[in-house]
């Protein structure tokens, strides 16, 4: 099953856990900073890659992250 995950930016605190936690390594950090003053992740796929498996949304303590099943 595919999948995507939207990042709510505002809500980032760059802690890096849905990093570590994505079992494919679709989620990368960056350079650049929220309005917070952050530095946010995003979401890097080609079709078809994110399984949808829940763990970055899950493991995020900002609930920053949606997971949407296709």
């Amino acid at each position: 099953m595919a999948g995507k995950i939207v990042i709510n930016e505002g809500l980032c605190k760059g802690c890096i856990l849905c990093v570590e936690f994505c079992p494919r390594g679709l989620i990368k950090p960056t350079k650049e900073l929220n309005a917070k003053g952050y530095y946010v992740v995003v979401f890097e796929s080609d079709d078809g890659e994110c399984t949808a498996c829940t763990l970055c949304a899950v493991i995020c303590p900002e609930v920053a992250i949606e997971v949407y099943r296709e």
